[in-house]
């Protein structure tokens, strides 16, 4: 396999990179946005959820589009929201208007939430595939980090926060640029839409002639069988097989973020503000956390395609079971912090290796092409809308509650989790789209 896919994979994943930074970057800033616009908890939580709610409808309506327009002109799309976005809540003169424009950030990561794992699926050769799509949780991963690094560093700047909020415009403009010039579009819809031409010489690029045969003819007689059926309709997501395969998917995404995890990465310095470590010192806590969540993608990039897709979420959960109830524990008793950063870095560290990465290869990978835009449409849109609830109400629980009861929900889920993937989740790895539609019955 030459360098070309691993190229394109680079550009693709940027969309991810700047997912990370429009999610995390607004952790270091809570407290002055808070302070700046006279915020209550619930204000202040709508400000940071109010992404999600972009997330959310870019997610629902991505896949259609997508299929419509091709894949490449939804990231074109993408980088120029993040643009608009970013400039616009830097310069943001009321709190309404900072919500406005977290919307539309939200638009730009929910569309490259599904577009990113779809594309890459889609140009990836089968035995590469689990390894490139969880390229992009890693681009995440690096976005989370790098905001959480670079909030560190401006915190101390007067009005440091619209700083923090302006840095993914100057990484929007660089992905605009590679997808100008240096990116092709997706084979399988060049073929669907009768380029098959122009599918071949990019097939060709990525694997050699020979490869590129193969690969079209793989991609025409599914899209053959696709064309002798009715055109898809978004109602058949929700009907017989695939109904529940979708499903299946659907819930996988749910569990993703019903977890917790970005209640931790939006509000870590707040988290470790409550075991009495404050100011500077909480936000360099979280810049652990995001180094281990960056390091600990990287252990599932090597694990995805040798041991398996249902291992790695089974071991992440277990993992995150454990972590969760120590800290439930360590905030029902006032246990000492270091406890308290050392179970939540465990947390990171067993979910950035498993469903973080996993759950966007498996649901790229269940769900058969005919309705692969809407079906991932549909499970990202309600993983964005796990992510709203779980990003506004924790402010709340965490101030009214306390840090117990909202890792022990947390906690519940993710034994849920582990008993879904044990009995319902199967293995993909190493499998063509086609070959793991005909195992679930699907052809």
């Amino acid at each position: 396999m030459n360098k070309y896919i691993y190229w394109i994979t680079f550009v693709a994943v940027n969309g991810g990179l700047l997912f990370g930074l429009n999610m995390a970057g607004i952790s270091g800033a809570v407290n002055s946005i808070q302070d700046f616009f006279s915020l209550t908890d619930n204000g202040i939580g709508i400000v940071v959820s109010s992404l999600t709610i972009g997330c959310l409808l870019g997610a629902l309506f991505t896949g259609m589009l997508a299929d419509k327009f091709g894949r490449k002109k939804i990231f074109l799309s993408v980088a120029l929201l993040f643009i608009l976005s970013s400039l616009g809540c830097a310069f943001a003169q009321s709190g309404l208007m900072l919500i406005f424009f977290r919307v539309i950030a939200g638009f730009g990561v929910g569309a490259v939430s599904v577009v990113g794992p779809m594309y890459i699926s889609e140009v990836a050769p089968a035995g590469k595939r689990g390894m490139l799509v969880s390229y992009n949780q890693f681009a995440i991963t690096t976005g989370i980090l790098l905001a959480y690094a670079i909030d560190y560093f401006l915190l101390d700047i007067p009005g440091s926060w619209r700083y923090m909020l302006a840095v993914p415009a100057f990484f929007s403009s660089l992905f605009l640029f590679l997808l100008l010039f240096l990116f092709p579009e997706s084979p399988r819809w060049l073929v669907a839409n009768g380029k098959k031409h122009e599918a071949e010489k990019i097939l060709c690029n990525i694997g050699g002639e020979v490869f590129a045969q193969q690969e079209k003819e793989a991609i025409e007689n599914s899209i053959r069988q696709e064309n002798n059926k009715e055109k898809a309709a978004f109602s058949e997501i929700f009907r017989g097989k695939i109904g529940r395969v979708v499903l299946l998917g659907t819930l996988l995404a749910a569990f993703q973020q019903i977890t917790g995890i970005n209640a931790v990465v939006n509000y870590a310095p707040v988290i470790f503000e409550q075991t009495g470590v404050g100011g500077d010192t909480a936000l360099l806590q979280s810049v652990l956390v995001g180094l281990i969540n960056f390091l600990c993608t990287i252990v599932a990039l090597w694990l995805v395609d040798s041991k398996g897709r249902k291992v790695l979420l089974l071991w992440g959960a277990a993992g995150m079971i454990v972590s969760l109830a120590y800290l439930t524990a360590s905030f029902a008793f006032s246990w000492s912090g270091m406890g308290v950063l050392v179970s939540l870095l465990v947390y990171i560290a067993f979910f950035a290796a498993s469903f973080a990465p996993v759950m966007w290869v498996v649901t790229s990978e269940m769900f058969p092409n005919r309705i692969r835009g809407y079906a991932l449409s549909f499970s990202t849109g309600i993983s964005w809308a796990c992510t709203f609830l779980t990003v506004q109400f924790s402010p709340w629980v965490l101030n009214n509650y306390g840090g117990a009861a909202l890792f022990g929900f947390f906690g519940m889920f993710s034994i849920l989790a582990f008993f879904f993937v044990l009995f319902y989740i199967p293995e993909t790895k190493g499998k063509s789209l086609e070959q793991i539609e005909k195992e679930l019955g699907l052809k």
